[in-house]
């Protein structure tokens, strides 16, 4: 193959972006939570399809596992 057969970056992100939306709504329709993460709480959540979200569990660690290895070494 060919480098100019090559999609783009940009292509290749908005494929990933629109898969994850169709299987969320695939979801939704079958009526089976998903779980979602929330960055800045950084809290685990399920979220069922009528939209009521239940915590799960929380961030345990807070450094890259590259960090963790890294202090141990």
């Amino acid at each position: 193959m060919k480098r100019e057969d090559y999609i783009s970056d940009e292509a290749v992100v908005k494929r990933v972006n629109e898969a994850v939306r169709i299987e969320l709504e695939k979801k939704k329709a079958m009526d089976v939570p998903i779980i979602i993460y929330d960055k800045e709480s950084q809290i685990i959540y399920q979220e069922n399809s009528d939209g009521s979200r239940v915590e799960v569990g929380r961030r345990m660690r807070k450094e890259r596992y590259s960090e963790r290895v890294a202090k141990k070494a």
